[in-house]
């Protein structure tokens, strides 16, 4: 699992993603949220990888943010 930043433009990937979600009510944006991470993890492919993600992302942070 790659965690080094990796986005060639995260601004403008997150400003894109926050428009999507523009005017959509909250089932259809959580529809949209589980469209795309499925569609982002059929890119990866691997299940090994999918799965450290999944973990590293329930870890909750020891510092705050």
């Amino acid at each position: 699992m790659n965690t080094t930043p990796h986005l060639q433009d995260a601004d403008a990937f997150y400003e894109h993603l926050l428009d999507a979600h523009a005017g959509l009510s909250r089932e259809d944006s959580e529809l949209l949220n589980a469209r795309l991470i499925l569609l982002l993890a059929n890119q990866i492919g691997d299940t090994g990888v999918l799965k450290a993600c999944i973990d590293a992302a329930r870890e909750r942070p020891t510092t705050p943010v």
